[in-house]
């Protein structure tokens, strides 16, 4: 896999990211920026975090 495929691949998870965290109350933009960091460990604490209370 080239340098390119890589680049678009953890963009793609990003984006990703960003949606479930918007689904989940979050902020898209704070988790699209913290999984261009983190990757797939992002889609991991996404997934299992829970929404935030309501209050």
């Amino acid at each position: 896999m080239d340098a390119n495929n890589y680049a678009v691949g953890w963009g793609t998870l990003a984006l990703i990211n960003a949606g479930l965290a918007q689904g989940k109350g979050r902020s898209g933009l704070a988790w699209f920026l913290g999984a261009l960091l983190l990757g797939p460990i992002a889609t991991l604490v996404i997934v299992v975090m829970q929404r935030p209370d309501p209050r």
